[in-house]
């Protein structure tokens, strides 16, 4: 199983350029694509899902040319966007007896079959005759799962799905998509560094419409050891940015700071080494982009 992303071009009518030459390979499992708001990440979930066409380049998924074959794609995506409508006072399980029949499940036992399933793998089946209208915000990203799961996808796409929630709804969340990436392609689109930690196998770190690292976190982590260095300080970061290639900084309960520098040699003697972690990967990629530009 694979999903192909080649030479992937998209600016928008404003100039934006929201896609620059996207090149990706992606297998099963799954593969967190990585950036902050604005990295034009929604832009290649759309894309992919066949919401919106890309200026050039092609995507292949398995045997299917997704931007010659939209239905063809369709037939077997599982998407959840950042924002989903939901139906006011109708049950989960009315709901989704009604988006099975859309998705071509026409016999009753078999829809029954279906819907049962998705509201055991979502946990909401003691939910399942409240209205949807009245759950809270993480179970209706679960029930966003439950519906997108109707119709067995292989390919499945999740575009900021924790933004929001509390702890308790996130780890749920969080579970299921762990549950059904097996066997499939799962991306997961975020700017929360913890969530892909937690669950991807892969990543992509994604800023101003470019790639700015495809890895596994475990190597991407690996690559900055012994070159992430750490020392506290009081006073003003920005007077810093000139001397130190900086990272990171955050505030002690004293109001020092804990400065994260990059080097490839000790900066300076009261630096002492900080074993690098995924978020140093991230900030260490932006601010790569940001000092190029």
């Amino acid at each position: 199983m694979k999903l192909t992303i080649d030479s992937l071009n998209k600016t928008y009518k404003n100039g934006v350029k929201a896609l620059n030459n996207i090149n990706l390979e992606i297998g099963a499992g799954m593969f967190g694509l990585l950036g902050p708001n604005g990295a034009g990440k929604s832009s290649m979930m759309r894309t992919i899902a066949t919401l919106q066409e890309p200026d050039s380049g092609s995507i292949q998924f398995n045997d299917i040319d997704v931007l010659n074959d939209n239905f063809g794609l369709r037939k077997i995506l599982g998407y959840l966007p950042q924002e989903f409508g939901v139906y006011p006072k109708v049950s989960a399980r009315k709901l989704l007896d009604y988006f099975a029949s859309l998705k071509g499940v026409s016999g009753k036992k078999d829809r029954n079959k279906i819907v049962d399933y998705v509201l055991d793998i979502t946990n909401l089946n003691a939910a399942s005759n409240r209205a949807v209208s009245s759950y809270s915000g993480g179970m209706k990203q679960r029930f966003g799962i439950a519906q997108m799961l109707l119709n067995d996808p292989k390919l499945i796409i999740v575009d900021e799905p924790t933004a929001g929630l509390d702890p308790t709804e996130r780890k749920r969340f969080l579970n299921v998509l762990r549950e059904i990436s097996f066997g499939n392609i799962v991306i997961f689109s975020t700017h929360i560094v913890e969530d892909v930690q937690e669950l991807c196998t892969n990543l992509a770190i994604m800023n101003q419409g470019s790639i700015l690292l495809k890895d596994t976190p475990q190597n991407a982590v690996k690559d900055l050891d012994g070159k992430i260095w750490m020392k506290t300080i009081e006073g003003n970061v920005a007077e810093l940015k000139d001397k130190y290639n900086i990272i990171s900084s955050s505030y002690n309960p004293d109001n020092s700071i804990n400065l994260k520098v990059y080097s490839e040699e000790r900066p300076g003697e009261q630096f002492n080494h900080s074993a690098p972690n995924l978020e140093d990967v991230y900030f260490f990629h932006l601010n790569r982009l940001t000092a190029s530009v």
